[in-house]
């Protein structure tokens, strides 16, 4: 499973790469969280605000850095 968090590099963005790193590492997922800063590539995603994050290339929300319940719901069901 491959996460992608997007964000410039704002402290929203860091908190929400830390959320997610924090409930793959709770749950013992096997995905690989990467932290992508690049504008062309969030345009590429279809990222229109960030933080955003995409799990094996679906957005699962952009614009706000989410819950830990939540994260874990899209893991646990993905």
């Amino acid at each position: 499973m491959k996460i992608v968090v997007y964000g410039p590099g704002c402290a929203r963005c860091h908190e929400t790469e830390r959320v997610v790193r924090h409930v793959v590492g709770q749950l013992g997922v096997n995905a690989d969280v990467q932290k992508e800063s690049d504008y062309q590539a969030m345009a590429a995603a279809g990222v229109l605000a960030t933080p955003a994050v995409t799990i094996d290339g679906v957005l699962k929300v952009a614009g706000r850095i989410p819950k830990a319940e939540e994260v874990q719901g899209w893991l646990v069901g993905a």
